[in-house]
C-alpha cells in the first residue's frame, strides 16, 4: 500500500504573526547628466542581488530628507549631492520571523556631479551608474521604478533633459 503524505505536511509551518511594527525610512533617486548629456541613475546591488536605490531608517531628530542624504553618503559614498524635489512615498511590507513590518519610504530626487564615483559597502555586491533605460530594467521594485519615471518627467519639466 502506497502511503503518500499530503503535500502540505512536507512544508514547514511558519510561525504566526505576533507583532506588527511600522518603520519610517527615506531614500533617494540620485542622478547625473554625463558628458554626453545622458541621464544616469545610481543603483546598488544588495546582498540578495537586487538592484535598488540607497535608503535607510529615519533616526530620532532627523527629517526624511536628512535621512536620505545621510544614507546615500553612508551606503554609496556620495556626498555633496543637491536635493531637487520630493518624489513620493512607497509602502512595503515584509515578514521578519514572527513580525509583520510595515515600512514607508519617503523618496527624494538628488543631483550628483558628473564625476561622482559611488563606493559600495561591504554587504553590497555592486554600486554604479546606469543609463536611465537600463536602470529602469534592473531596479527590483516596481514602485521605485515608477518614482524613477516620475523623476525623469520632473527633470524634463525643469529643462535638464530632453
Amino acid at each position: 500500500m502506497n502511503q503518500e503524505k499530503p503535500e502540505n505536511q512536507n512544508r514547514k509551518r511558519k510561525t504566526s504573526i505576533q507583532e506588527v511594527v511600522r518603520e519610517a525610512t527615506a531614500g533617494g533617486v540620485v542622478y547625473r547628466i554625463n558628458n554626453h548629456g545622458d541621464l544616469q541613475i545610481l543603483l546598488f546591488q544588495d546582498a540578495r542581488d537586487r538592484w535598488t536605490i540607497p535608503k535607510g531608517h529615519v533616526e530620532d531628530g532627523e527629517t526624511a530628507q536628512e535621512t536620505a542624504i545621510r544614507e546615500i553618503g553612508e551606503e554609496v559614498g556620495l556626498f555633496g549631492i543637491e536635493p531637487v524635489c520630493w518624489l513620493g512615498k512607497v509602502n512595503f511590507r515584509y515578514r521578519r520571523v514572527n513580525t509583520l513590518v510595515l515600512m514607508t519610504m519617503q523618496t527624494y530626487l538628488f543631483r550628483a556631479g558628473k564625476s561622482s564615483k559611488p563606493k559600495k559597502e561591504d554587504w553590497m555586491h555592486d554600486a554604479r551608474w546606469f543609463d536611465f533605460e537600463e536602470a529602469i530594467e534592473l531596479v527590483e521594485y516596481e514602485d521605485i521604478g515608477k518614482l524613477m519615471l516620475l523623476a525623469k518627467n520632473r527633470l524634463r519639466q525643469r529643462g535638464e533633459i530632453k
